[in-house]
């Protein structure tokens, strides 16, 4: 029997063999035979106005902060909020035991009575020049400071019972019912935070803050706009889903670090964010007029400038200077060297570089995890017709043999 018989080959050597043949077949070669040209993967260079985005990382910060404290000495007699829950401005949270208060407030009412009646009894004698000016002065005087008393002691209720100065979310109680409280130092009794809106502090470095007021005097960028943009995300990647802006941009730098402090402000309507939480804060501050953004891995940095290879419509190929202003993402931003229309090769020179090819094919590169449907469709098509390539191949004898023998 010949090695190369039929019987030697399984069926689906056979239709790998034949499915290979298939496709050399209707494989495209150019004139005398010659492999086509290697294909790279380009960009269309697209010139238009992208925003320049600087990435900070940033603690949030409760927009509002009250501290509720004991205004007067005491015992805390009892806690009337949940802790943690949210609170309105004006609603009663503490009441301090008022009793030597009541009392003081009823001593002060009843010596103000007197200084008044007093003050009702002279006041036709000092008119009638019965009694001295020096006298008459003393009763209006005791008037007043009974009059002061009466209004002390009732401010001295009133902060018997504490209430909220502003809405929010309040924190623990740090101090526990029965405790003696406003002793000397008026003692810290709660926290209230107003966590919508929330603040962002950032900083950022002088020089950068230099570099691009320099570039925006030269209108090499414009500028982002009254309202400035920001967003912000999160250790894990995510992105938080609203949209928040700058405050402002302290003009004072820090002697110690060489920074520059801004505040940006975020909506918090969910209470997703908290205070004290470190996240990456996104700025739109600027925008790069007439720019290409250009995937990194395209472009070759060196101390003699920065290139990239552009495919001509001949299918030859030449190394191109370019400028760069900045970046994005992962993507250089290009403000000169390239037109409308270039070519810019992405992936592939790797192959042309090997082979010593002078001319390429090109197609259009996809980002990595956002390839084409077209080309999802065209595997799909290439594997349903190699299965039924191989399903319809002629049987061998043997095969066909011993499919009467199972018989």
């Amino acid at each position: 029997m010949s090695p190369l018989s039929s019987a030697a080959f399984p069926r689906k050597t056979l239709s790998v063999l034949l499915l290979t043949a298939l496709l050399a077949a209707c494989s495209p070669k150019q004139e005398g035979g010659a492999p086509p040209p290697p294909t790279v993967s380009v960009i269309t260079a697209n010139p238009q106005s992208i925003a320049l985005e600087t990435t900070l990382t940033g603690r949030l910060e409760a927009s509002r902060k009250a501290e509720i404290r004991a205004r007067v000495p005491g015992v805390l007699q009892k806690r009337l909020f949940t802790e943690g829950s949210e609170v309105k401005a004006g609603q009663a949270l503490f009441t301090i035991d008022d009793a030597p208060y009541r009392a003081a407030r009823m001593t002060a009412q009843a010596n103000f009575a007197k200084a008044k009646a007093d003050m009702g009894r002279m006041k036709p004698l000092m008119e009638a020049g019965a009694i001295s000016k020096q006298e008459w002065d003393a009763i209006v005087q005791m008037y007043q400071v009974s009059k002061a008393n009466l209004d002390t002691a009732d401010i001295n209720m009133g902060y018997a019972h504490v209430t909220a100065p502003i809405s929010g979310r309040i924190g623990r109680a740090i101090e526990p019912e029965g405790a003696l409280v406003g002793q000397g130092v008026p003692t810290l009794l709660a926290v209230i935070q107003q966590n919508d809106p929330m603040y962002i502090n950032l900083t950022q470095s002088a020089g950068e803050v230099m570099k691009m007021r320099q570039a925006l005097a030269v209108g090499q960028l414009q500028g982002a706009g009254d309202e400035v943009a920001v967003t912000i995300s999160f250790e894990d990647g995510s992105t938080y889903p609203l949209e928040g802006k700058l405050l402002f941009t302290d003009p004072t730098v820090n002697e110690s670090t060489g920074q520059v402090s801004l505040r940006a402000e975020i909506p918090n309507p969910d209470g997703i964010l908290f205070p004290g939480l470190f996240v990456k804060v996104h700025i739109t501050q600027a925008e790069v007029p007439n720019a290409v953004a250009v995937p990194q891995q395209a472009v070759t940095r060196s101390t003699q400038g920065d290139t990239v290879m552009v495919a001509n419509a001949d299918g030859t190929f030449a190394p191109r200077p370019i400028t760069i202003g900045g970046e994005k993402g992962q993507s250089w931003i290009v403000t000169g060297g390239l037109q409308a229309g270039d070519q810019v090769i992405v992936d592939g020179m790797s192959v042309v570089q090997i082979t010593g090819a002078q001319k390429v094919q090109t197609r259009p590169w996809q980002a990595e995890g956002t390839a084409a449907p077209q080309a999802a469709a065209a595997a799909s098509t290439e594997h349903t017709s190699a299965s039924e390539a191989e399903n319809t191949l002629p049987e061998t004898p043997a095969e066909s043999a011993s499919d009467a023998a199972a018989q």
